[in-house]
């Protein structure tokens, strides 16, 4: 017989029911049958005048169990059990540690009372899995707190200090950090008389009309696109709206269903699992050692390096800097000084962090210095012989087991390591741009590249808050690999007739931040241009050879004003009808969908050729590599889930139509009717 993780212990009159379900007490079926059963046992016993529900290890119930979702339902649902804890005559105390999430906020709320432990926090973070929180959350939050915290919590999803729940009546009592049990049930003796018990169902909602338009508007932005945070906001809103409690809870059950029914949700649970997934290294043996990582290298103290370099103090990490000149050193440690600097106005630092971590800076115009970090990061020129020519050195200079890392994002990675003595210590760890602020690290294995120095660079992500994806040694491994397929087709359609603006807002629409020509202008039209303004051709080289060099000159394939606002450029219609009407290509009409299947789904086939290569572990890795390094839209889940759920012969069918080679392995999958 399965022990349940639930067990209920007598301290005089108050029954603590206790959970015991690792690692976070996830709401799964067991725990909420236990659950049931424990109330039932307080509310029979006469002898019990009040309950305390409470967790052991790290954690309140810190959420459904998401491995549930969309499987039949076993035992009573969440909300069942919730609605009893609530129905009960005898008073139900919360006595919260750790994290009440999601369902677990939502138990903490059908309870009578709450008291929480100072570093508790709660919330409601279904939203970023493309939810709501589907067991009442959405109308017993605004009946307790206002509409303006349920907003907040809902429709947002970041979890508030107890501290703040306090305030806002979420918590009735802040108790003993270390003594959490014995203060919950000293608190349930105070009130285990006390009549009418206080139920958040029975609350009444102050409508607050300003407070929702200006939550909608302060967040427009950042809801672009996602079905979720309306569907949030709809469900406070009917709370709001004099409904009574039954009636808003059958409108949450509603939107809850059709959100988990839906694309986006689905899309945002498998980001969930791809991310978790993508720190996992199939080939590594179990229990390889990890090499110490208690000083870092820096070379470069430019935008990258800086960066780089920030993310290690951060994580309390003593870091040495170098650079080839005086100037460029101080302009770079001034740099780093004045980014925390300005995270401290806006209260994410105190100046005493600001200067503790600036003290863990050693800036240096000495390679030698070097010579005592664990893990040494260049950060230079993307040029081969420059790079190895520094291998070269650095090969002499690093102490033995010292890690060499390259933040290319090209060149091969091999080359480098074949300059030195000891491959098996070089890799690659691609930032992205800005590096203290993206979450992607490439990480490039090469062919020599040793166990335990990629579990020790995979295992370094998380404290200096990067997802690392695992990539073989290939040209731009994923990301670049992929979004260079991108280009040429956005190209060609300018010669078929295509604006760049036209281009852009299909692709911006889709969900991506910027379209190509508008990332091109940020980078700048000159990178790789030949510098022979009488060598014109393409596009790129007229508008090169014409000064239009982007964002930075006010002009490339759009024209800028004073605040680096895009418009359309006559000039550049020119250029591009000029080299229109010199091609052989016929001019036609492209829609949106035109637009989309012509440049994404080359990057859906060149993720296929990464994966047939083994340069990426898995379909989901390539997701998580797009989605934290590029900006795809969440909700779409990443290049190859999109794929999945557009249908591979559409894929296959759209590339051959352009005159695109299809990937094997796209084809073997699309003809099988298989997905990635």
């Amino acid at each position: 017989m399965t022990t349940s993780p639930i067990r209920t212990e007598r301290h005089d009159d108050i029954l603590v029911i206790i959970s015991n379900n690792p690692p976070v007490n996830a709401l799964g079926a067991a725990v909420r049958i236990g659950l049931d059963a424990a109330i039932k046992e307080g509310a029979g016993d006469d002898a019990i005048k009040a309950m305390v529900i409470r967790c052991d290890g790290r954690t309140f119930f810190a959420g459904a169990d998401i491995t549930e979702f969309g499987k039949p339902m076993t035992g009573p649902g969440l909300g069942e059990v919730i609605d009893a804890i609530e129905a009960s005559e005898k008073p139900v105390v919360a006595a919260i540690h750790g994290t009440a999430l999601g369902g677990g906020c939502e138990v903490t709320l059908g309870c009578h009372y709450r008291v929480a432990v100072p570093s508790a926090k709660i919330g409601t973070p279904e939203v970023k899995l493309g939810l709501l929180p589907g067991a009442g959350g959405t109308q017993r939050i605004p009946r307790i707190a206002g509409v303006k915290l349920a907003l907040q919590m809902t429709a947002v999803g970041d979890p508030i200090s107890a501290k703040a729940a306090h305030a806002a009546g979420l918590i009735d009592r802040i108790v003993g950090e270390d003594s959490l049990e014995a203060d919950a049930i000293a608190f349930a003796r105070e009130i285990a008389d006390k009549r009418p018990l206080p139920r958040a169902r029975e609350g009444s909602v102050q409508a607050d009309e300003a407070a929702v338009a200006e939550f909608k508007q302060a967040n427009a932005r950042k809801f672009r696109g996602f079905d979720a945070p309306a569907a949030n906001i709809a469900c406070v809103e009917k709370a709001a709206s004099g409904a009574s409690f039954e009636e808003g809870i059958a409108f949450e059950r509603q939107e809850f269903m059709k959100l988990m029914g839906g694309t986006q949700s689905a899309a945002q649970r498998h980001l969930f699992f791809a991310e978790r997934q993508a720190a996992k290294v199939d080939d590594i043996p179990a229990g390889t050692q990890l090499r110490p990582i208690k000083k870092v290298g820096v070379i470069g103290a430019g935008t990258m390096g800086g960066g780089i370099s920030m993310n290690f103090l951060q994580a309390g990490i003593p870091v040495t800097i170098v650079e080839t000149a005086q100037e460029a050193l101080d302009r770079g440690t001034g740099v780093i000084r004045r980014n925390y600097e300005n995270s401290a106005k806006k209260g994410r630092y105190t100046t005493e962090k600001v200067e503790g971590m600036m003290g863990l800076l050693t800036p240096t115009l000495n390679l030698e210095d070097l010579a005592d970090c664990d893990l040494i990061i260049e950060a230079i020129y993307e040029n081969m012989d420059v790079k190895k020519e520094l291998f070269g050195k650095l090969d002499k200079i690093a102490k033995p087991g010292a890690i060499l890392a390259s933040n290319t994002s090209y060149l091969n990675i091999d080359e480098m390591a074949a300059v030195t003595s000891r491959p098996g210590d070089v890799i690659g760890m691609h930032f992205f741009s800005p590096a203290n602020v993206m979450k992607l690290l490439e990480v490039v294995r090469g062919a020599k590249t040793s166990p335990d120095v990629l579990a020790t660079v995979m295992a370094l992500a998380k404290p200096i808050g990067k997802v690392a994806v695992v990539s073989g040694v290939c040209p731009g491994f994923i990301g670049n690999r992929m979004l260079s397929q991108r280009q040429g087709p956005a190209n060609k359609m300018l010669m078929q007739g295509a604006r760049p603006e036209q281009i852009d807002k299909a692709i911006v629409d889709f969900g991506m931040p910027m379209g190509p020509f508008q990332m091109s202008d940020l980078a700048g039209v000159d990178i790789g241009w030949h510098r022979d303004p009488t060598r014109i051709e393409s596009i790129r080289d007229a508008l090169a050879a014409k000064g239009r060099w982007g964002q930075k000159t006010s002009k490339g394939f759009y024209d800028y004003d004073e605040k680096r606002t895009p418009s359309p450029s006559p000039e550049v219609a020119e250029i591009i009808e000029d080299f229109r009407s010199k091609s052989n290509l016929p001019k036609q009409d492209f829609s949106d969908e035109d637009v989309i299947a012509a440049t994404l789904y080359p990057m859906v086939n060149e993720g296929a050729k990464i994966l047939d290569e083994g340069m990426a572990q898995r379909a989901s890795d390539i997701d998580v590599v797009w989605i934290y390094g590029y900006g795809w839209p969440i909700y779409r889940g990443g290049p190859m889930f999109w794929a999945n759920t557009v249908g591979l012969d559409k894929v296959v069918a759209g590339l051959e139509k352009n005159g695109v080679e299809v990937a094997p392995l796209l084809k073997r999958k699309a003809e099988a009717g298989e997905k990635f």
